[in-house]
């Protein structure tokens, strides 16, 4: 399905249309920010909830056999979650059955109200706006900002709220922030080193001015959490066991799933911009070899510039891709060069961890689609366990591809939904 996405070219007129967003009903109201919820709940509302935004529209009865749970409790939590706005009946649908009332339908109030979901990337940003089924209706990509963080987040949420303006028609529920760095998640502040910011007010910067609840979450556990709740074309992923995903772009992460749930330290996200590949990039830490310093965007544009695969004033990713597209020799040994680079990295860090499942997430893995399989030679020949059968099935790409930032964002501002629906319905009513 496509989607419609506005280029960073756009920035300038989202911000033109700045004051017509103020008009909207936005407020600045003191932020109010929660935890985000990266996880499969098996509360018996959350349990109902996913079955009906799964198999929508669908009958009362239908639930109750795809669930397991009783008659009894699913009439009361489908009742409960029509009075918190979150289902619909579709009498229109309905069919008589041979005895008694009509079974009338239910279906996820999709068309109402939406949530907001926003990346913050190193270079770009992507705002979006996601239906309760995870669908995601539209977006804008605006260049990050350079400076100081309050300047920047002040930018960003003049560009959500300038953005929210073309959703007026629909009610926004809750804003969802994925971001790189190191998250606290209970106030909603970041610390990330490659922007500079310290302390970063990321949760209050976008409640205070979109007058919305606020969840902000790490960028590659959002990712692995949009895996578990929203799935790709091949589905959710499983719910049970050990999963790594490991992510690859301009920075480079990794999170784990443990039975549904996505582990997140209470100190925040493990960094493995650092692990060593033994390659001979120098990184801004003083070594030589740091695992981001050699496989990031920027890294391999650098590369590119030095190996005159680009002209110094083309400062792309996409340029070396479209070169080892187009068939010129040198870009594709810089890609092939990374892949073998994230293959040692994946298989260091499987080995360590010896996951039931890998995955794998990032323009760097999805981009240029012939590395992925340097990328799975590379991961065979270093790792010691994957020879022995212990990783369940191969490595698996993401079936988001280049939209896995927006399904992050999207699962960061849906999760609290889908883990505790009325009482985060009730949170967000009580600031309304």
């Amino acid at each position: 399905m496509s989607v419609p996405t506005v280029h960073a070219r756009s920035a300038a007129s989202l911000r033109s249309r700045s004051r017509t967003a103020a008009a909207h009903p936005l407020r600045r109201s003191p932020a109010r920010v929660i935890a985000p919820e990266m996880r499969v709940s098996d509360a018996p509302a959350s349990v109902v909830l996913r079955s009906v935004v799964r198999r929508g529209p669908v009958s009362r009865d239908v639930v109750v056999g795809d669930t397991g749970i009783s008659t009894a409790t699913v009439n009361r939590h489908v009742t409960a979650l029509i009075g918190a706005g979150l289902l619909r009946e579709r009498a229109d649908l309905s069919t008589a059955g041979a005895v008694g009332r009509p079974r009338i339908p239910v279906e996820i109030d999709h068309e109402g109200q939406c949530t907001l979901g926003v990346h913050i990337g190193a270079t770009t940003t992507r705002i979006v706006a996601v239906d309760l089924r995870g669908v995601v209706l539209g977006g804008v990509e605006v260049a990050t900002p350079a400076g100081a963080a309050p300047g920047a987040l002040r930018s960003l949420a003049e560009s959500a709220a300038a953005f929210v303006g073309r959703w007026h028609r629909r009610r926004i529920l809750l804003v969802g922030v994925a971001i790189g760095g190191r998250v606290n998640t209970r106030t909603g502040t970041v610390d990330h080193p490659r922007l500079g910011w310290t302390q970063a007010p990321v949760g209050a910067a976008f409640g205070e001015r979109l007058g919305s609840v606020v969840s902000v979450a790490p960028h590659v556990e959002a990712m692995a959490a949009s895996e578990l709740l929203l799935g790709g074309p091949a589905g959710p992923a499983r719910e049970s066991g050990t999963s790594l995903y490991f992510y690859a772009r301009e920075t480079s992460g990794l999170a784990i799933s443990i039975d549904g749930r996505v582990h997140t330290p209470s100190g925040g996200p493990g960094s493995i911009a650092h692990l060593p590949t033994g390659s001979s990039a120098v990184c801004d830490c003083g070594r030589t070899g740091c695992l981001d310093a050699t496989v990031s965007d920027r890294a391999i544009v650098a590369a590119a510039h030095r190996a005159g695969v680009l002209p110094p004033s083309e400062r792309s990713i996409a340029a070396v891709y479209l070169a080892a597209r187009t068939g010129v020799a040198a870009a594709q040994q810089l890609l092939d060069e990374r892949a073998d680079a994230l293959g040692r990295a994946l298989a260091l860090v499987h080995d360590v961890l010896n996951p039931d499942s890998v995955q794998v997430g990032g323009q760097a893995f999805t981009a240029y689609p012939p590395a992925m399989e340097r990328v799975e030679a590379s991961f065979a020949r270093h790792s010691a366990l994957a020879t022995t059968g212990s990783t369940t099935g191969s490595i698996r790409v993401t079936g988001f591809g280049k939209r896995v930032q927006d399904y992050a964002a999207a699962a960061v501002s849906l999760g609290p939904i889908y883990a505790d629906p009325v009482g985060t319905m009730r949170k967000i009513g009580a600031g309304a």
